[in-house]
């Protein structure tokens, strides 16, 4: 960081004594000055390229000059908004342009802030209006880390290390591969196992008449990147419709084009009753919501559910704003170009080095995951090495799996070709030198 001034530089190296562990330790904690574009700028003088998005929420990219110019134009007029106590344009707008974008009956907002407050209110709209007490989560999922949500998350079992997070929760097992005998065809043996697993979880732990909701990742994300069967998909929805249990889809990270379609939901052609939506809404700024159709969310009435900053003003702009360039710069159609030119280029880094043991992905959602050569188990380590090695070249890459054994590729969704080769060859280049 020699082109930083001293106080930066004593601030970074000082880090513990301001944030918490929790917040601050995460992989890289790499110093920047500014965003643009697919690229961070780092505190040192170099330039990254950036395959994470910011977890999935820079899907037009950093800084994109018409949402800044929404932001600016927004804070111009109006801040802080309590909606409800007042209201204003840029909410309103925005959730008419989310009902032309969203599948079926999926046309009335709860707006919050984050990805976890829109599980949490998709989980206590299902609990009033079905009036039900249990949920239904599958084993590896993520919805978000405070006491409801974390009820339903099992991707890490250190997220629930002494919290019982219970809320009557019980857990399914996710079409993962590690279960399809070989042989198999997965759009046939999940659905399957599915009702199997089902049929045993009702006849011996809860009632199917006691249970609200079931929630689930159309793409499972931080627990692996793992895209199951579209048949596997639909059977959930059909199981719920038969015993009157309403289908939640946390869509918190698949959302907004990720997938190649505005959403999993179109992309598996499966509507969920709710939805939970975040990340790349609004292009950085704090924003969610959990969406239901009119007929569910009149049941659920004033003082019941509730938020202070939720929808904000500004938020709405920079959400508005990232819809328009996704329409008028076709990101939909790049995403689901770039992501099969990027899928056919890590097929070929598959083929060239045996610690890569798979290779998946949907539109720009897209995992790779490493083992170790000798005994075939995850090897986060091994993973860990290669993101450091990345970063010293120039390109920031994220983790995921329960073991943190899958690189996590997440870039823009209007990313180039130039820049997916730009990543791919410094990926190519870790993975050789080590």
């Amino acid at each position: 960081m020699e082109k930083t001034d001293y106080r930066w530089r004593r601030l970074v190296d000082s880090i513990g004594n301001y944030l918490a562990p929790s917040m601050a330790k995460d992989h890289p904690n790499l110093p920047v000055v500014k965003a643009e574009g697919s690229y961070y700028f780092g505190a040192d003088g170099k330039r990254y390229l950036d395959f994470t998005s910011g977890i999935a929420v820079e899907n037009v990219g950093h800084r994109h000059p018409k949402v800044v110019a929404a932001i600016k134009e927004s804070a111009d007029h109006l801040i802080h908004g309590p909606s409800g106590v007042i209201i204003y344009e840029s909410i309103l707008k925005l959730a008419e342009e989310l009902q032309g974008i969203l599948p079926g009956k999926l046309d009335n907002f709860f707006f919050a802030n984050s990805g976890t407050e829109a599980i949490e209110g998709a989980l206590k709209l299902a609990k009033h209006v079905t009036k039900r007490p249990y949920v239904i989560s599958f084993t590896g999922n993520f919805h978000g880390r405070s006491m409801g949500a974390l009820s339903v998350t099992t991707s890490k079992s250190k997220y629930r290390k002494y919290q019982q997070p219970s809320m009557l929760a019980y857990q399914l097992p996710y079409a993962l591969p590690e279960y399809l005998p070989e042989g198999k065809d997965p759009e046939i043996f999940f659905p399957e196992k599915l009702e199997k697993d089902v049929k045993s979880l009702f006849r011996h732990q809860v009632d199917p008449e006691e249970v609200a909701c079931m929630i689930l990742e159309p793409v499972m994300g931080e627990g692996g990147y793992i895209i199951p069967p579209k048949a596997w998909v639909k059977k959930v929805r059909e199981i719920c419709d038969h015993h009157g249990i309403l289908l939640i889809f946390d869509e918190v990270q698949t959302g907004f084009g990720r997938t190649g379609e505005w959403f999993a939901a179109q992309t598996f052609d499966v509507t969920p009753d709710i939805m939970a939506i975040a990340k790349g809404i609004a292009a950085g700024l704090p924003l969610s919501a959990t969406v239901a159709s009119k007929e569910l969310m009149e049941q659920w009435p004033l003082g019941s559910h509730g938020t202070t900053f939720g929808g904000n003003p500004i938020a709405c702009s920079a959400a508005l704003a990232s819809l328009s360039i996704m329409k008028e710069e076709k990101l939909l159609e790049n995403t689901k170009e770039m992501g099969q030119y990027t899928l056919s280029r890590l097929e070929q880094i598959k083929e060239k080095y045996d610690v890569v043991k798979d290779i998946r992905g949907v539109g720009l959602m897209i995992g790779i995951e490493l083992q170790n050569r000798e005994t075939g188990e995850p090897d986060g380590e091994l993973v860990m090495n290669v993101l450091n090695r990345c970063l010293e070249k120039g390109v920031l890459f994220y983790l995921c799996g329960n073991s943190g054994e899958v690189i996590r590729m997440l870039p823009p969704l209007n990313v180039t070709k130039e820049q997916i080769d730009d990543g791919i060859q410094m990926l190519d280049e870790a993975l050789s030198e080590l």
